[in-house]
């Protein structure tokens, strides 16, 4: 499960939102071996892409040494999907290289509501997991503006610009 504070989730939206129609990406760094995202760090779309997104190899090495730095790992590393769900594309699922991370997708293709979803991939495997939003002034209970999903049925995509 993927535990994540609100002001990260509505940061990584409004990120999201403001690269839309293209796709936005990032990741949410933490201590490491803690499992727990604290710094959220909007990364750059290299590829431009409204289908497709790749760091850009400058600012990946970069954010990579401050985290070292700082003895953080990538806990969270997200994109979104413009015009698809947040479901992991082939193309998603053969770069994912880090084992350990949650991989959040955030779908804008609904300019009224995010969808969010969090993956595991390793190895080619895809399992979604749940995620826990960490807001202690909010009524748990209450109405909220993320959809998210649990069951993904079997999607097939192909969103490889290469």
């Amino acid at each position: 499960m993927l535990s994540i504070d609100r002001g990260i989730i509505d940061a990584i939206v409004a990120h999201a939102r403001r690269d839309h129609p293209d796709e936005a990406c990032g990741v949410v760094a933490g201590p490491v071996g803690q499992d727990s995202p604290t710094r959220h760090i909007p990364m750059e779309n290299a590829a431009r892409s409204m289908t497709f997104y790749e760091f850009d190899s400058m600012e990946q090495l970069r954010v990579w040494r401050e985290m070292d730095d700082q003895d953080e790992e990538p806990v969270v590393i997200y994109h979104s999907h413009t015009a698809t769900e947040a479901y992991p594309s082939r193309t998603d699922i053969s770069f994912a290289g880090e084992p350990g991370a949650h991989y959040l997708l955030v779908s804008t293709r609904d300019p009224e509501q995010a969808e969010i979803r969090s993956y595991r991939i390793a190895d080619g495997q895809v399992t979604e997991e749940p995620v826990r939003i960490l807001d202690p002034g909010v009524d748990q209970h209450a109405v909220q503006s993320y959809m998210f999903g649990q069951s993904p049925a079997t999607v097939d995509y192909e969103c490889s610009g290469r």
